[in-house]
């Protein structure tokens, strides 16, 4: 038997090693990507002028997969009319709606549409794509499970600023819940998030969903109407100078990287099912609003709550917490950002799909040129948390991660299927135009998802 002579501090100096070497392999196997073997389900025609939003994604008993998605961008409309996709009122159609029954292996196109930040979501025996167009609320129909689809039919007559996303849909007690947004005149010269108010949307599953009759909506609750930033303690909202009138003018920290009012957009929808959660309303009339918080800084979410009321209206108020004080903001990984949230029957866990932020304190003229934005702005690592009260979070593991700050993996909307999470993501590759404007739509599958509870 050979006995080692070496002395005994280098004998622990490589142990050291080997337990270091160890360390640092588990850890890049931990945090290798969850679902980077993406699939492409739509692809802009020119990269630098048309640009892949708003993917949404429903799942149907079937088994079938619903996406939809839309093209915007300078050059969208010569493009559509161009190519004659416009409907009969010669309004370009922008918007696709896919299907998939193999898993997201494959996608056939089943339609085009003029909606504006459209979602899928199954109710009843039909399926439905909700958003806007022309200001008013629209939606279209299925019966034969995404096969074909009805013309668009307005649900309000009257002329708002609708805006949105493909956030989530929430199902209880018979009826369908999902968000978006209005903007309201409040004379706001910039971006228009200050002025934004949610408009939580319910309706019976069961009924035909085309009819106006067939919805009811939550009252306004404008944003800069209930919510002082400059009287938040501790919390410096805006992070980055503003000028409300001109956000791109004399901004010395920043210049050209604009910093608008604060306000919140992008509304998620759920309520809590937990007896021992503080918020937890034991007649489940109370549904709590998650919104991305436009703030200049990051990981923070926007919360606000809706209550229906014994006629059914649905009244929209500020969080309260056990102090007694008003809840504006709650800790949200990414919440800087569009997210999407979704609720785990079986294991009571809500899961997170978001943007992860590691850059958000950089100087602004220390950012490449291809950066967007001010530096909480990126957009190329989508990330999944979950957590059993929507406020503390367990970082589950990296979806996917665009290899450049430009090719984006953000704006993802997802679904359970099985045991998989399903979902699509608003993305670039190395054509895109920047991170904000990509160029592709891609499908991602997390196997066995639960497995990632810990």
């Amino acid at each position: 038997m050979m006995i080692s002579t070496a002395p005994r501090r280098y004998v622990y100096a490589s142990a050291l090693l080997v337990l270091a070497v160890t360390s640092v392999t588990a850890r890049a196997q931990a945090i290798r990507p969850l679902a980077s073997d993406h699939v492409v389900i739509a692809r802009s025609p020119d990269p630098k002028t048309i640009f892949a939003y708003t993917p949404g994604i429903g799942r149907l008993d079937s088994g079938r997969l619903v996406v939809t998605m839309g093209f915007g961008g300078p050059g969208s409309k010569k493009w559509h009319e161009t190519q004659k996709l416009v409907d009969d009122k010669g309004r370009f159609t922008p918007g696709r709606i896919f299907t998939s029954d193999d898993h997201g292996r494959t996608w056939q196109m089943r339609g085009y549409h003029n909606l504006v930040h459209a979602r899928p979501f199954a109710a009843g025996i039909s399926v439905y794509v909700i958003g806007h167009r022309d200001e008013k609320l629209t939606i279209m129909q299925s019966i034969n499970g995404g096969s074909s689809w009805s013309e668009p039919v307005d649900l309000t007559s009257q002329k708002k600023h609708w805006h949105g996303d493909a956030t989530n849909v929430w199902h209880t007690k018979g009826n369908v819940y999902l968000a978006l947004e209005q903007r309201a005149e409040r004379g706001v010269k910039a971006w228009e998030v200050a002025n934004i108010t949610p408009i939580l949307l319910r309706a019976r599953e069961t009924d035909d969903l085309t009819k106006p009759e067939a919805w009811t909506m939550s009252d306004e609750f404008v944003f800069m109407d209930h919510v002082d930033y400059r009287k938040i303690y501790g919390l410096a909202a805006p992070f980055w100078p503003l000028n409300p009138i001109d956000p791109l003018r004399n901004n010395p920290i920043a210049p050209k990287r604009e910093m608008n009012p604060v306000g919140w957009l992008e509304t998620n929808v759920i309520q809590i099912t937990d007896p021992d959660h503080i918020w937890y309303d034991p007649q489940m009339r109370t549904f709590y609003l998650f919104l991305r918080a436009h703030t200049g800084t990051t990981n923070l979410a926007a919360i606000a709550k809706v209550t229906e009321q014994p006629d059914g209206a649905m009244h929209t108020e500020l969080v309260t917490a056990p102090s007694g004080k008003p809840m504006i903001y709650v800790p949200l990984p990414g919440g800087h950002m569009s997210f999407y949230v979704c609720y785990d029957v079986k294991d009571k866990l809500y899961w997170l799909l978001s943007s992860q932020s590691t850059d958000s304190m950089v100087k602004p003229d220390r950012m490449p040129a291809d950066r967007y934005g001010l530096p909480d702005n990126e957009r190329h690592r989508l990330v999944l948390h979950f957590s059993k009260n929507m406020i503390d979070w367990c970082f589950a593991g990296v979806v996917d991660e665009g290899p450049t700050a430009v090719q984006s993996r953000h704006y993802g909307s997802m679904a359970i299927d099985g045991d998989d999470l399903v979902v699509v993501s608003r993305s670039g590759d190395a054509e895109a135009a920047n991170a904000h404007d990509g160029d592709i739509i891609t499908f991602h599958r997390i196997a066995n998802f639960r497995n990632l509870v810990y």
